[in-house]
């Protein structure tokens, strides 16, 4: 679908045509859940971002600008969905809370991590971290956050979103360590 044809499908769906809806639904449903079950614990709570995400977008669709990414937009409102359903979520409490200047020993470079493991196993492992951090983390690495902004959009100190990416590195890294050493005993390489 050209720049063209996409105009007219948002402003078919502008006007609630369901026809138009339900081809960008059809059109972004794939990509978007899996943002949403970046974000969420579960398939269920990822399935219910989703929902009220494209509930959301179409709701919305009137003031996407026409300027950048139509789909970034709607990236933009399935990650901010997930974020207020985690704000709701009062037993998720805040893992630390350290001062913004704290400055951690060792650092666990993202690229470091990202080039040691295949794609799928990676989204396994993140999925696998604690809440806080998972969001932290994909705020940070798949959003391109600052740690002010993330601070922001979580309400916690910068300092806290600082410790829970250098914590989710930490226990991602030694996932993939742990990995790699099964892998290495029984003689099978991790693709590379």
């Amino acid at each position: 679908m050209n720049i063209e044809q996409e105009a007219i499908l948002i402003s078919r769906c502008i006007e609630w045509d369901r026809e138009a809806q339900n081809t960008l639904y059809k059109k972004y449903a794939s990509k978007m859940f899996t943002v949403c079950f970046q974000y969420s614990r579960n398939t269920e709570e990822a399935e219910d971002t989703f929902h009220e995400g494209f509930m959301k977008v179409f709701e919305n669709i009137k003031n996407f600008s026409g300027t950048g990414s139509f789909e970034g937009w709607i990236r933009r409102i399935m990650v901010n969905t997930a974020i207020e359903k985690y704000r709701k979520n009062s037993n998720m409490a805040l893992v630390t809370n350290i001062d913004d200047d704290f400055e951690f020993p060792e650092s666990y470079s993202t690229e470091d991590i990202l080039s040691r493991i295949e794609e799928e196993d990676l989204m396994r492992l993140i999925q696998n971290l604690p809440p806080v951090y998972k969001m932290v983390f994909n705020l940070y690495v798949f959003e391109g956050l600052k740690h002010k902004d993330i601070a922001a959009q979580l309400r916690i100190s910068e300092g806290t979103s600082k410790s829970n990416l250098y914590e989710a590195k930490a226990i991602l890294q030694r996932q993939i360590n742990r990995n790699n050493g099964v892998l290495e005993a029984t003689g099978r390489q991790n693709g590379r």
